[in-house]
């Protein structure tokens, strides 16, 4: 959970193949494009010279905390190179936990990115360990690159290696991985759990969990990877596209990438993220209209769902929060009281659209009440007469199996009161949630299932063979 309590995801993925040496700078500049999706670690593989060696910087932080001093420039120059921003939701925060993992074996070494979790990482890293295999990280990230290197190992060849270890892992995996002959890779597990995507320019190809990154980057934005394909790249060109089998499961793409994780200028799986937002917006407005002065959403993700209410409403869209932009991760706050004021020092009241007027505030979660609180307790300071919730996704009542870092069954509102409960708790005047079938409606325009898990318990596990059969 972050500083507003808010689920977040594991991490983002970026790679590059190019026909020019330019490679680690492409990437740092995805990475920084992608910072909204994992701050706790950051580094860049690259892969250097005619030999298939790899060389990779990475440390806990943001990316430009990790890059900075000129620590890029020790980067060798590479035609090709994988970069993540990493969030934690398996193995603790330490620089050993952190991505690309580097894996070496008998007849070469590949560097894999990761986001997304292996459900199956525990049984695949014993499987492992029996056949010699050690550990040094407590990542289900290593024992994927670890996985793929035994089967490189077995068959010869990286793409074989990679197609014959996918079968065996259950979960989520977009990844990145760097090969030593000089290919990128480029995978996404069969359900599609988490985005991937694929963009070209007049330097080569790049690989990207959103869009915007590829935008940023001076890519054009080409297509989505397919649930389950593996795309191949060499010397800036793709050379070769093919199929995992289908999985046995109900999975699909987390729909939250479209209420909160993506940024709203990507577009994942032909749905526009900013469309997907407003949407849920208008749809709330029609399943929860209310009599108010005004809109307001809460910053940034609450933003895009404010302006479809207020445009299906009628009602006006203020601006009700200044952000505060600059404190990043380095506010401490090592005691109740002070926790509570870290709300107000990144979001503070804008008196002079709030004082006197009936509001109505649209958020992208409820997980544990706690921050909801708390920022309709500044909106009341403010001189609110009213603050009605509105809210952009269903109740949280599970656990996320595959990445979202989601509290316990425990912990969270929803499954301690009901909504009348909820709403007494965070101290609004009305609640409301958008539907299930209205939030599926606002996403309508995407091209692949969803997984709803966390909002109906519903499993999308794939069962998967052992890692040792032959």
């Amino acid at each position: 959970m972050d500083d507003y309590g808010k689920p977040k995801e594991e991490c983002a993925v970026f790679g590059v193949s190019l026909n020019t040496a330019e490679a680690a700078g492409i990437v740092y500049n995805g990475l920084l494009s992608l910072q909204h999706r994992g701050q706790e670690g950051s580094g860049i593989a690259v892969l250097s010279g005619s030999g298939g060696n790899i060389s990779c910087i990475k440390s806990t932080g943001l990316a430009s905390e990790v890059f900075s001093g000129g620590s890029l420039d020790r980067l060798p120059p590479g035609c090709t190179a994988i970069g993540h921003n990493r969030y934690s939701t398996t193995g603790s925060n330490i620089r050993e936990n952190v991505q690309p993992f580097i894996t070496e074996f008998l007849t070469g070494r590949i560097a894999i990115a990761h986001n997304g979790n292996i459900t199956n990482a525990k049984q695949l890293r014993e499987s492992l360990k029996q056949c010699g295999i050690n550990f040094s990280a407590t990542s289900d990230t290593e024992v994927v690159s670890s996985l793929i290197a035994y089967r490189c190992m077995k068959t010869g060849n990286v793409l074989s290696g990679i197609l014959e270890a996918a079968p065996t892992i259950c979960g989520a995996y977009s990844m990145v991985i760097l090969g030593y002959d000089g290919r990128l890779f480029a995978m996404r597990d069969p359900c599609g759990f988490r985005p991937l995507c694929m963009g070209t320019g007049p330097h080569g190809t790049a690989f990207a969990s959103e869009s915007c990154a590829l935008e940023s980057c001076g890519f054009e934005f080409t297509r989505d990877i397919r649930p389950g394909e593996v795309v191949v790249a060499e010397k800036g060109v793709v050379t070769k596209q093919t199929f995992l089998d289908p999985p046995r499961c109900r999975g699909g793409l987390c729909i939250f990438e479209f209420v909160y994780f993506a940024r709203p200028d990507s577009i994942i799986d032909g749905m526009s993220v900013y469309e997907a937002r407003y949407n849920m917006g208008h749809i709330l407005a029609q399943e929860y209209p209310v009599h108010a002065d005004a809109v307001c959403g809460v910053p940034d993700s609450g933003i895009e769902a404010a302006i479809g209410y207020a445009d299906e409403s009628g009602l006006p869209l203020v601006s009700g929060f200044v952000k505060n932009r600059y404190i990043g991760r380095s506010f401490i706050y090592p005691v109740q009281s002070q926790r509570e004021s870290a709300v107000r020092l990144k979001l503070n009241p804008l008196t002079a659209n709030i004082k006197g007027r009936k509001i109505v505030l649209v958020d992208d979660s409820i997980v544990r009440g706690t921050t909801s609180r708390m920022i309709i307790g500044l909106l009341r300071e403010a001189g609110a007469k009213e603050v009605h919730v509105r809210i952009s996704s269903p109740p949280f009542r599970y656990p996320c199996n595959y990445g979202t870092d989601v509290d316990s069954v425990k912990s969270l509102i929803a499954n301690k009161a009901d909504m009348e409960g909820i709403r007494i708790k965070i101290g609004a005047d009305s609640l409301g949630y958008i539907s299930i079938e209205g939030l599926e409606k606002a996403c309508q325009k995407c091209m692949v299932p969803f997984c709803t898990e966390c909002f109906t318990g519903s499993s999308g596990e794939i069962t998967r063979k052992n890692v040792l059969e032959e």
